[in-house]
């Protein structure tokens, strides 16, 4: 049994093997998944033999009642939302509204998300599905070190593809029940449409110039921008053409 295959862990799978400049995604180095309160002892002792860190970006709220607990294992927080996440239902945004408003108004979380990647242990990133907070995460970090961008796109596509039929109905007659005004509230919750990260990550280029671009400016420096480089691309695989930056290809 690998990694990728703990019980009780929704989405769990390695970043590795994409083509980036000058290479491709080292394996074993960052991986990601939605909540982690379901792992067993087994899956805890899995996941120590294969992760150092933690980066769990949820609220204080949604910590309380799932409880990550992984002995062993260095938690760090680094809550994303600014408020409760009900906000975005209440005010029925979209999926490229919420990213957008991440990207603005987390800009420091997202920063030091992504600095905890680049300290290069390996690392598991997580939010509660694990599709938004950490799709744009990682999203960003992969972007920032030149990974194809319809590997990245893809991968944050998965995570929506990997959600069974029952469990899609199921949350689509739970939201319907709670947000009855909310035209968005099921797409929120349960997709991850390749043309949104598609739009985001051309947003960000044409707001900051690029995903590395907006970690400079929001605090991530020149350092850490060639340690989270040296962590998470392994050199001289087969890949894409060290003079794209930002892994253009679509």
């Amino acid at each position: 049994m690998t990694i990728e295959s703990i019980p009780g862990v929704f989405g769990l799978r390695d970043i590795g093997g994409m083509p980036a400049a000058g290479g491709r995604t080292r394996r074993g180095r960052l991986f990601r998944s939605g909540e982690l309160s379901g792992v067993d002892d087994e899956g805890a002792r899995m996941l120590r033999a294969g992760v150092r860190r933690i980066v769990d970006l949820r609220s204080d709220d949604e910590v309380a009642s799932a409880a990550t607990a992984v002995p062993g294992v260095e938690i760090v927080r680094v809550p994303l939302f600014l408020g409760s996440p009900a906000s975005f239902f209440f005010e029925d945004l979209t999926l490229g509204e919420v990213y957008e408003r991440m990207l603005v108004e987390s800009a420091a979380s997202l920063v030091t998300a992504v600095r905890m990647i680049a300290r290069g242990e390996p690392t598991l990133v997580h939010c509660t599905a694990g599709k938004d907070r950490t799709g744009l995460t990682i999203a960003l970090a992969l972007s920032a070190v030149g990974t194809d961008r319809g590997a990245v796109v893809a991968d944050y596509a998965l995570t929506g593809e990997l959600i069974s039929h029952e469990r899609r109905s199921a949350e689509v007659v739970r939201l319907r029940a709670k947000y009855p005004d909310s035209r968005n509230a099921a797409s929120l919750v349960t997709e991850s449409p390749a043309p949104v990260m598609r739009e985001t990550l051309t947003g960000i280029e044409e707001r900051w110039g690029g995903a590395a671009d907006y970690l400079r400016t929001h605090g991530l420096t020149a350092d850490e921008l060639a340690a989270l480089r040296r962590a998470l691309v392994e050199p001289g695989a087969p890949g894409i053409p060290a003079s794209d930056p930002e892994g253009a290809s679509l």
